[in-house]
């Protein structure tokens, strides 16, 4: 019965999230300039200008890096695995 109950609470806490993205959104979708995101803390919604809380530019450029790195790491597995098909068709 604990187990039930455990998975119940995490079920309830998906669908808060859920809930709590769905309006974040909408908020995201309305407004031009939204500056609002999910107090870690709390979970509940938050302007994140009231919190003194900014991305910096520096966040979103090692982001971009990081992608790039990643989508060039699966380039370079690909190449080598179509190599590898292309040398077992041959042998």
């Amino acid at each position: 019965h604990c187990r039930s109950s455990g998975i119940n609470a995490e079920y309830v806490g998906y669908l808060t999230l859920v809930r709590v993205l769905t309006q974040l959104r909408a908020k995201h979708a309305n407004e031009a300039k939204c500056t609002w995101g999910i107090d870690g803390t709390t979970g509940v919604m938050t302007d994140m200008k009231d919190l003194g809380i900014w991305e910096p530019y520096t966040v979103k450029t090692q982001t971009y890096k990081t992608a790039v790195e990643a989508a060039c790491m699966i380039l370079r597995i690909d190449d080598i695995v179509s190599g590898i098909k292309h040398g077992q068709k041959q042998g």
